[in-house]
């Protein structure tokens, strides 16, 4: 079985910015879990964007489920992300005017679910990660809910990896750990691959595997289980 991500001596810059992006090395087995960290504006959203294939990179390899994700070419690229990858905003990016169930029924258009097991694969899913208003709009929703929301429309495809953008950062502390918890185990479940981008302290006793940006070359650090 491929590796759920392979990064290889990957480059990226923004055209006329001095800031530039490059990571030497980087891989998640099949359904592993990993916390990358590194301050605001070091490029833990642009990685990310680098490997859903939402950027180009000016050089090095991003390999998802034994695909090179940029091999690929539009609608074939939008095609392999919708069925491989899922991804968690911290903002969430729900579609107002649309139900919970019509949230997570969007992820599907592109996978290779027959149309006629949408609702209901989407449904169940819902149901599992405590959403039982799943008709009612986001805006009807607690943060915490619309959070949940966003984690089943993320694995609904049953996915590859799942990209975690900050994940926690519209919660307040109280229900943070909650959420990390349910996310993980989520995707544990799924057998999804899980790379998170943090800055939060709190993030790194929860996850085994460890990377930083500012030394992706470092062998990972381990603490406790996933």
């Amino acid at each position: 079985m491929p590796d759920a991500l392979n990064i290889s001596s990957l480059a990226f810059a923004y055209p006329g910015s001095p800031w530039s992006l490059n990571v030497s090395d980087l891989t998640l087995k099949t359904g592993q879990q990993m916390l990358l960290t590194g301050g605001s504006g070091r490029g833990k959203s642009t990685l990310l964007h680098l490997i859903a294939g939402l950027e180009q990179p000016d050089a090095g390899t991003i390999t998802v489920a034994g695909q090179d994700i940029h091999a690929l070419r539009g609608a074939r690229r939008d095609l392999f992300r919708g069925r491989h990858i899922g991804m968690i905003f911290q903002t969430f990016n729900l579609l107002h005017g649309f139900s919970a169930l019509e949230n997570v029924m969007a992820a599907l258009m592109f996978s290779d679910v027959p149309r006629r097991e949408h609702r209901e694969r989407s449904r169940v899913l819902l149901e599992q990660l405590g959403i039982e208003r799943w008709n009612a709009p986001p805006a009807e929703l607690s943060i915490g809910q619309q959070q949940r929301v966003a984690v089943a429309r993320a694995l609904v495809v049953e996915p590859a990896l799942v990209l975690a953008d900050e994940p926690t950062a519209s919660l307040d502390p109280e229900n943070t750990e909650g959420a990390i918890t349910m996310i993980q185990k989520a995707c544990r479940e799924r057998k999804a691959a899980l790379l998170c981008v943090s800055h939060e302290p709190a993030m790194t006793e929860r996850f085994k595997h460890q990377r930083s940006l500012d030394d992706l070359a470092a062998t990972e650090v381990t603490r406790g289980d996933d």
